[in-house]
């Protein structure tokens, strides 16, 4: 039962994640939370390699399909993800070796997601209202790259609502397109984790038991995903990326709740 259950929170989470860019690890990581089945270093590493394998289908999808890739920043991008992502998961583990009483890493990681996912919230309804730039150039576009990789890691989310929302502000990407790069960076960027952590600290004491469920399920959600990004409108996957949001911020709630009770 409980494989079942793990692979249907990965299809659902990564179809509609690559729909609209976000990865579907920012719907994984707190619904985990969430389950309380494992530790929150473990979570972490699970989601990421779902996320992974999700990027992986979703994003050979899109370039197969020829889709809006600007690779002059998206590539830089995507290389500052992977350092960042690297930077990120080593937090992460100094964070969960650090503190010893249980729960408080968790309440942290989903604090730092509500906020960013109100603030990111905030600017998306308002984005009209506020000019979006259009910069260029490897090293200022690599300096953003490695922001989001750092929280996408730190977080176990993928990073893809911050991706999209920040390449429409600095980029001046229309929300479609920002969504197609975004699953360009977060391969990148959940590549570079998860080889680091197999090169480094490897997976003695994490367990693995749902993985291949959840893999299966983000190959799955990742070639749907993309699939119906590119049938649906912009409107549509504007839509899609608003109610994820909106859940996200329900349930990293009530894991801050739940875990603030355990502390």
């Amino acid at each position: 039962m409980q494989y079942v259950v793990y692979f249907l929170i990965a299809i659902s989470a990564t179809t509609v994640g690559a729909i609209a860019g976000l990865s579907g690890g920012i719907i994984i990581r707190p619904v985990m939370d969430v389950l309380g089945d494992f530790n929150a270093q473990t979570i972490s590493i699970l989601s990421s390699i779902t996320v992974l394998s999700m990027s992986v289908v979703s994003a050979g999808k899109q370039i197969m399909q020829k889709a809006k890739i600007n690779y002059r920043i998206v590539m830089p991008l995507a290389l500052g993800a992977a350092i960042g992502g690297i930077c990120g998961q080593r937090i992460l583990a100094a964070a969960v070796s650090g503190i010893e009483v249980g729960g408080v890493v968790t309440v942290i990681q989903n604090s730092v997601l509500l906020v960013l996912t109100v603030l990111v919230f905030i600017y998306m309804k308002n984005r009209t209202k506020i000019k979006s730039r259009a910069l260029s150039g490897i090293p200022l576009s690599a300096l953003v790259g490695l922001g989001m990789g750092m929280i996408s890691a730190f977080l176990g989310i993928g990073g893809g609502p911050f991706n999209v929302a920040l390449m429409i502000l600095l980029f001046s990407f229309d929300i479609k397109t920002a969504a197609i790069c975004s699953i360009v960076i977060i391969f990148f960027a959940q590549f570079a984790n998860v080889s680091l952590f197999t090169l480094t600290t490897g997976f003695g004491g994490i367990d693995l038991s749902v993985l291949p469920a959840m893999v299966v399920g983000a190959i799955a959600g990742g070639f749907f995903g993309a699939v119906l990004n590119k049938k649906l409108s912009e409107r549509a996957v504007e839509r899609c990326y608003f109610a994820l949001l909106m859940v996200v911020m329900a349930i990293t709630c009530a894991n801050i709740v739940t875990h603030l009770n355990l502390v």
